[in-house]
């Protein structure tokens, strides 16, 4: 008998990561696609009807999954509240729930409704679970602490979604990586050794996105791409031949850690390839705090340095910085901003330091009693923190939103990116031409940036940037278009701020008993600041608000319909 089997990948919510205010710009629903998912449905059995439903980019419908025999869903942290949603309403319909990916690996003890755990490497566990469903004996949870030869993965069912609604694809090169910082939990998921795949099953499954009709960014999305150089060098090798033979379909980005500024050979062969931006975990200038995280690499070179010489390359350097490790002082603020100006990074992901499931830095916080529950991964804008920081929390909260205000300030921003465009060198490479999906950012870029409350601070870097580097143009406007989703996110991350002040005064006015005027008066207030927060962002506003008003018996009809 034939199973129908449904995926569902769960929402991301609105972070600097997501890209979300970006997407219209591009014509995209969503930044990426669910790799992981389609590539365990190509390990479901090939009589198995499959269907996916990736909730960045359609809904979930009730009707879908009661025509599932089973959900399959992988998730990471900052997906949890979206995996609980699903996970109801499989349960509401009675339809069993597989459940895998790094979020249920690390903390699946603590997820309810899950049937059956499908844990670590599917390639190693999945196989154990379908033979137990066809035995009619599925087990509750299937672990693995062995490692996965991912040189027999099979390539992702791309067949199952549409790529159009995707602004860049996705592949996978290597798992694991040779460091170990304290507060990831890469080596935990995946291991110190990196495995690789062999560079023919990488170009086949280029090939495959290339026959499908794929023109445009591709993510390489290894967490540390060079961990295995050598590896590396042959690949790329023979990408770069690839993509010379098919006129460069691909623009490709990656992660890297900063040793990749130390390899010239290195970095010249990813630029014939293709590659045109790197992530980097920087984390921090403090050279003490590098190494009391264990992340030797970054302690070899210096850090500006190192950006500047990726970035002359022609190869943009996008970064990852944290604040609140046990050794910041209150200078930390100024000089993560300083770094990160002088290096002239436009996307640095800053965020309040995580302890995650898995990590040194979790055993450690536990044992010293300062975990404080469990994250959902989204702190860099809901400012909460799992654990109790050295330094005053207030003061690092306080240093933190100033970080994000000035960082994505429109001027500051734009300033960043002028400086990045002086050192770029345009790769000596074959460029596609200009497409509808270009012009259309560009057009959209104009009209709704053009006449933003930032317009003169946007005018101003498109026409130096255009002046400067008419060659450019596209990644002038796509500066642009990142710049109008970062700063939509500072905005909204610096209203619901607002709203959990004021949220605050009135409990304090309610628990001091004042009068019922003014009462009225901060309510009435608060709806106000309520509706200056994002619609993606209102959520807990809106229910705190209701709570809040039904505590006060000052339910209006106003009221009322925010609390519905």
């Amino acid at each position: 008998m034939s199973i129908e089997a449904l995926l569902v990948y769960p929402r991301v919510p609105p972070t600097y990561w997501s890209m979300k205010y970006a997407m219209p710009f591009l014509g995209r629903r969503s930044a990426f696609p669910p790799l992981g998912l389609l590539t365990v449905a190509a390990m479901l059995p090939k009589d198995w009807k499959l269907r996916l439903v990736d909730l960045n980019v359609q809904e979930l419908e009730e009707a879908d999954v009661r025509a599932a025999d089973l959900v399959f869903t992988s998730s990471m942290l900052i997906q949890s509240e979206s995996l609980e949603e699903i996970i109801a309403l499989c349960n509401r319909c009675g339809v069993p729930v597989v459940a895998g990916g790094p979020h249920p690996t690390a903390s699946w003890s603590q997820i309810k409704g899950v049937d059956h755990f499908v844990l670590n490497e599917a390639e190693l566990t999945l196989p154990a679970f379908l033979a137990d469903y066809r035995a009619g004996q599925p087990q509750a949870v299937y672990q693995s602490q062995d490692k996965a030869d991912i040189t027999h993965t099979p390539a992702a069912r791309w067949d199952l979604i549409n790529p159009e609604h995707y602004a860049a694809m996705a592949l996978q090169f290597s798992r694991g990586c040779p460091h170990a910082c304290e507060f990831c939990d890469i080596t935990a998921l995946f291991g110190h050794r990196p495995r690789c795949k062999t560079p023919n099953q990488l170009l086949a499954e280029c090939e495959g996105l290339y026959a499908r009709g794929w023109r445009g960014s591709l993510f390489i999305v290894d967490d540390n791409f060079i961990g295995n150089s050598r590896a590396v060098k042959t690949l790329l090798a023979e990408l770069t031949n690839w993509q010379k033979a098919r006129g460069y379909p691909f623009t490709l980005f990656t992660e890297a850690s900063m040793l990749l500024a130390e390899d010239e050979a290195l970095l010249d062969l990813m630029v014939s390839a293709g590659f045109n931006m790197v992530f980097l975990g920087i984390e921090t200038p403090d050279a003490g705090t590098l190494a009391a995280m264990g992340k030797q690499q970054n302690l070899r070179t210096d850090l500006g340095a190192a950006v500047r010489r990726i970035q002359e390359k022609g190869i943009e350097v996008t970064a990852g910085f944290i604040v609140g490790f046990d050794g910041d002082q209150e200078d930390i603020f100024e000089r993560q901003l300083n770094f990160i100006r002088e290096a002239a990074i436009p996307t640095a992901m800053i965020g309040l330091l995580t302890a995650l499931p898995g990590t040194r830095l979790h055993h450690r916080l536990e044992e010293e009693g300062r975990i404080l529950g469990v994250s959902a991964g989204g702190n860099t804008h809901d400012l909460t923190l799992n654990f109790e920081p050295r330094m005053d929390r207030s003061t690092l909260l306080n240093g933190y939103k100033r970080v994000l205000m000035e960082l994505y300030a429109p001027k500051h921003y734009f300033a960043r990116c002028q400086e990045l465009l002086k050192r770029l060198k345009a790769p000596q490479k074959a460029h596609r031409p200009i497409g509808l999906a270009e012009l259309r950012a560009c057009l959209r870029s104009l009209l709704i940036q053009g006449f933003s409350r930032y317009s003169l601070a946007y005018w101003s870097f498109l026409l130096k940037g255009l002046l400067r580097k008419p060659h450019m143009a596209e990644e002038i406007i796509t500066m642009a278009v990142k710049g109008h989703h970062y700063f939509k996110i500072t905005r909204a991350m610096v209203e619901m701020d607002r709203f959990r002040r004021g949220l605050e005064r009135v409990r304090h006015a309610l628990e001091s008993h004042a009068g019922l005027d003014y009462r009225e008066r901060a309510l009435t207030h608060l709806r106000r600041r309520c509706h200056r927060i994002d619609k993606d962002f209102r959520a807990y506003a809106e229910a705190a608000l209701a709570e809040l008003s039904a505590k006060a018996k000052l339910e209006s009809p106003h009221t009322a319909h925010i609390a519905q």
